[in-house]
């Protein structure tokens, strides 16, 4: 498990400044291949591929679950083989670490066990 995958989301009602692209950077390196920074630094979006709409909707369920129990929620959309996630902090409109957080929660779920 890596360190963020260990960490739990803080509340963030504003007031604190998003992360700058340096601290984005750093965090981005401790994600799966799999996920990106928007061109502007306020969002990071994972591209997710599975075999059927059944691993689809389990995937997009489990995602749902993290976001349930983290209180820190992302934009999904998925079809019958794919689904996408985008995280950033809508109160301070760019990233926190608990962006990075829950997309490490994420990163577990496709974790051969």
């Amino acid at each position: 498990m890596t360190e963020l995958a260990q960490k739990r989301c803080v509340p963030c009602e504003g007031g604190v400044k998003a992360l700058d692209r340096a601290a984005t950077g750093n965090l981005l390196k401790q994600l799966g291949p799999q996920w990106k920074l928007s061109a502007d630094n306020k969002q990071i979006q994972g591209g997710f591929e599975f075999k059927d709409y059944y691993h689809t909707t389990a995937f997009v369920n489990a995602v749902a679950w993290i976001a349930h129990s983290e209180d820190h929620h992302p934009d999904m959309a998925f079809g019958y083989k794919t689904a996408s996630v985008t995280y950033w902090t809508h109160a301070i409109g760019g990233l926190s670490e608990n962006d990075f957080i829950c997309a490490a929660k994420v990163d577990l779920l496709l974790k051969d066990n």
